[in-house]
C-alpha cells in the first residue's frame, strides 16, 4: 500500500498504535492469522498490546464503485467505523473501533479497511437458530429481542440485522451481552414506525416457534398486541424467505446455463 495515496482514522485509544497498525494494513496479505478468508472479504487477526484486534479488508470496488466510493459515498470500511463509532456512544454492543483505512489511485479507491476489538468466547445468534436443544434458548431468545428492541427505541434500523451479524457471549453470573458486527449498512432515525421495527427482525430466523417467543417479549415491552406483532413479523419473514429462496433458484439457472 502506498501511504501517500492512504487516508486513515484511529479511535483516539488508539493513536500509540498508529505505526505498528499501519505496518499491519501494509503488509495485510503476508502477515497476520487469517480469521475469516471469503471470496468477497477477509478477516486476520493481529496482536495489539495485550490484545488482538481483528482487521477486515474488503473486496476491491469495480469502477463505478472505485468512482463512487472516492466522491459520492463513504467506503464500507468508513462506514463500519462511523457506525460502531455511534453504537458505542449510544450505549449498544459492538466490538471496539479501532481504525479504518482508504488507499486511492487515479481512478478512486483501491483497498479498504477496517479494524476492530477481536472479540473472544463469543457464539453467533445463528447457533440458536440452528439448535434447537441449545442451552437457556428460550430465555436467550427473550434477551436478544429486548436487545433489538432497545435498539429500535434509540431509532437504530440495522440493515443486515440476520443471525450471523449479532454475538453473544455468557458471563460468568448466567447474564448474556450481544454485539453487532458487520456494521457498513445503518441508518439512524428519531423514532421506527412498526413495521419498520417487524421487518428489521425478519431477517433473523425462519423458525415459527421462535417467531412466536419475539414476539411475544416484543409484545411486552413495546405494550403493543402480541397477535398482530407475531402476524406482521411471520409474513415479512416469510416474505423474506421467498425472495429469497427465489434469488437462490435464479443464480442456481444463470450458473447452469453459463455452463
Amino acid at each position: 500500500m502506498n501511504k501517500k495515496n492512504m487516508l486513515a482514522q484511529y479511535h483516539p485509544n488508539f493513536l500509540k498504535y498508529k505505526t505498528q497498525i499501519e505496518n499491519y494494513i501494509t503488509h495485510f496479505t503476508s502477515s497476520g492469522k487469517d480469521f475469516v478468508i471469503g471470496k468477497r472479504n477477509a478477516i486476520k487477526l493481529f496482536e495489539l498490546g495485550n490484545d488482538v484486534i481483528s482487521i477486515k479488508s474488503f473486496k476491491k470496488p469495480n469502477i463505478i464503485n472505485k468512482i463512487a466510493y472516492r466522491y459520492f459515498r463513504k467506503s464500507k470500511a468508513r462506514r463500519s467505523f462511523e457506525f460502531a463509532s455511534k453504537l458505542m456512544e449510544m450505549q449498544i454492543g459492538t466490538p471496539q473501533p479501532v481504525a479504518f483505512f482508504e488507499n486511492y489511485d487515479f481512478i478512486g479507491l483501491k483497498e479498504s479497511y477496517y479494524a476492530c476489538e477481536h472479540l473472544e468466547n463469543v457464539f453467533e445468534f445463528r447457533e440458536i437458530v440452528q439448535n434447537e436443544a441449545f442451552e437457556n434458548r428460550d430465555f436467550i431468545i427473550r434477551k436478544f429481542t429486548q436487545f433489538t428492541f432497545e435498539m429500535h427505541e434509540k431509532g437504530i434500523e440495522f440493515l443486515d440485522h440476520s443471525p450471523g451479524n449479532t454475538l453473544i457471549r455468557k458471563n460468568n453470573d448466567g447474564s448474556y451481552l450481544f454485539f453487532l458486527v458487520d456494521l457498513n449498512r445503518m441508518q439512524f432515525h428519531e423514532t421506527l414506525d412498526f413495521k419498520t421495527r417487524m421487518k428489521n427482525l425478519s431477517k433473523i430466523t425462519h423458525k415459527k416457534d421462535m417467531i412466536a417467543v419475539m414476539s411475544n417479549e416484543y409484545a411486552k415491552l413495546s405494550n403493543g398486541d402480541e397477535t398482530t406483532i407475531f402476524e406482521t413479523m411471520w409474513g415479512l419473514t416469510a416474505d423474506f424467505q421467498y425472495r429469497f429462496h427465489r434469488k437462490k433458484r435464479i443464480k442456481k439457472k444463470l450458473k447452469f446455463w453459463k455452463k
